[in-house]
């Protein structure tokens, strides 16, 4: 059956606390992304959303009663790639390369556990050498603290 409309955006919130620290967690999920026969700028109501919610951030920052704004910019796009395949599908950088400039993006290899580890690195760096030729900005994590202990500094390198 043809699928009609290929991205709805659905939103979740999750209050969070630890150690005292309150955090209200948006999780807005894009099911139906690229199922379409027709995918041909299927990425545009993901870039219409994160700007409305910039826009709506800066009216409530522009205007007169800025006590109560709450923040619901997207800060952060995970972006999950498919295992099935020989890297990045056009979809993939269209997507990528549409919203790199409006949102940090953090490309993640799903379904990673149905691969053998080295197919995981191959897939990695094919992914990897990919975003290069494509000049598209992932985010890039933050080195850590000097004064952090070596198994630290080893694990963040790892995740890195």
């Amino acid at each position: 059956e043809r699928i009609t409309q290929t991205v709805e955006i659905t939103k979740h919130v999750v209050d969070i606390e630890e150690k005292g620290v309150k955090l209200r967690l948006t999780i807005v999920d894009t099911p139906g992304f690229g199922d379409a026969v027709n995918n041909t700028e299927c990425w545009k109501p993901v870039a219409d959303y994160i700007d409305q919610q910039f826009e709506q951030y800066f009216r409530d920052e522009s205007g007169l009663n800025r006590k109560n704004i709450q923040d619901n910019r997207v800060h952060c796009c995970i972006y999950f790639i498919s295992p099935f395949g020989h890297g990045l599908r056009p979809l993939d950088v269209e997507f990528m390369r549409a919203l790199h400039q409006r949102v940090n993006i953090v490309p993640v290899l799903a379904k990673a556990d149905t691969l053998t580890p080295t197919e995981v690195e191959r897939m990695k760096n094919k992914i990897r050498e990919e975003i290069d030729h494509y000049g598209i900005r992932i985010y890039q994590f933050p080195e850590c603290d000097s004064d952090e202990d070596e198994e630290f500094k080893l694990q963040d390198q790892a995740l890195k």
